[in-house]
């Protein structure tokens, strides 16, 4: 006997259908973002992306920038949340060397292959007015703590070349990683390629 439901009253209805259209606006402003840049993201081409007219969108977002921040701020806050899982994943014995590279795929694979959201951050996060981009900026902050923390920690093993400062060294990799958003396509190539390729750069250029 299939299960019994509560059917939804009309305003759980309209709840529902509302939480769903703001989703596929979020959706679609991160597929443009990540596309055409804060600058060229227009609202109509969002309305055209999310299947709606263009105004309705006021109903959801006070103006382009608000919408723009959210998208901004969920994918700062996806970013970090999977390269935590990620690392949280690995065994408590693995190598500083490892968990390095374990966070080197998971960034690319996050932002080349799972998220138009992380595509987003990447490449617009510096673009937004402040009022508007401070809440991913603070996120993304704490992503980079995430980094720093894999950097001290190959130092305290030993495991980091004495000529490399660990601040720049980071920021380098990361600016590094980021920049292959510009220039991946998965047609022309290999993620997993991208990915063996990166992991041996990084480690040969930070380890001695």
């Amino acid at each position: 006997m299939p299960r019994k439901t509560i059917a939804p009253t009309d305003q759980e209805s309209a709840d529902s259908k509302s939480a769903r259209t703001r989703a596929r606006l979020l959706d679609a402003t991160a597929k443009v973002l990540a596309r055409k840049g804060f600058s060229g993201t227009r609202l109509s081409d969002i309305a055209e992306e999310a299947h709606v007219q263009a105004p309705a969108i006021y109903y959801y977002y006070p103006s382009r920038e608000d919408l723009i921040e959210a998208v901004l701020f969920a994918g700062a806050k996806a970013m970090h949340e999977f390269l935590t899982e990620r690392l949280a994943e690995l065994p408590a014995t693995t190598s500083p060397s490892d968990r390095l590279a374990a966070a080197v795929e998971a960034h690319l694979r996050h932002e080349l292959e799972l998220s138009d959201y992380a595509r987003a951050v990447i490449r617009n996060a510096n673009q937004m007015p402040e009022q508007f981009s401070r809440r991913a900026l603070e996120t993304v902050a704490q992503y980079n703590e995430i980094w720093r923390g894999l950097i001290e920690d190959l130092a305290a093993a030993g495991l980091l070349r004495s000529d490399v400062e660990p601040s720049v060294g980071r920021m380098l990799v990361l600016g590094a990683l980021n920049w292959s958003v510009e220039w991946f396509d998965a047609k022309r190539g290999s993620l997993d390629e991208v990915i063996a390729v990166a992991k041996s750069m990084v480690l040969h250029a930070l380890r001695p």
